[in-house]
């Protein structure tokens, strides 16, 4: 057992742990974050993409114990006072989404990305969006939502 102390959508958490727990595990079954999918377990789908100190990360591929004094933030961190963030709004305008099942790592990933780059050519947003993999779409709802967030952020 190991101990983490992690700041998560604005919270400080501390835990006992087993060293080899995965942070999406840690999120949905210790903190019920079930907004973070887990697709895949290969680091394929990108449906687990959080936020690890500002960037996206697979949450599937990091030991929760790597991520001691880190901070994450998870789908339901990107709401503020109750109203959805830009990029969640624009998902919704555009419907950019149809199961949703892959829709909050798109988010996470595409909030990254406006942060890194505030307005990404459509080339751009589907290179950023390439380890994001949706099974419903044909992408171009998505697009169109992160081109329309990148007009209001």
């Amino acid at each position: 057992m190991i101990r983490v102390n992690i700041k998560i959508n604005g919270k400080k958490i501390s835990k006992e742990i087993q060293d080899n727990n995965i942070l999406s595990d840690f999120l949905r079954d210790n903190l019920s974050l079930t907004g973070t999918h887990v697709g895949c377990d290969t680091s394929q789908c990108g449906a687990c993409t959080v936020h690890l100190n500002g960037n996206s990360i697979k949450s599937c591929t990091i030991l929760t114990g790597d991520c001691d004094g880190a901070e994450i933030t998870t789908i339901e961190g990107l709401a503020t006072s109750g109203k959805m963030h830009p990029m969640q709004e624009a998902f919704k305008k555009h419907h950019g989404l149809q199961c949703g099942f892959c829709t909050p790592g798109m988010v996470m990933s595409a909030v990254d990305l406006l942060q890194k780059n505030n307005n990404p050519s459509e080339k751009e947003i589907r290179n950023w969006l390439e380890g994001n993999i949706c099974r419903c779409t044909g992408y171009q709802g998505i697009v169109a939502a992160v081109k329309d967030a990148a007009s209001k952020t």
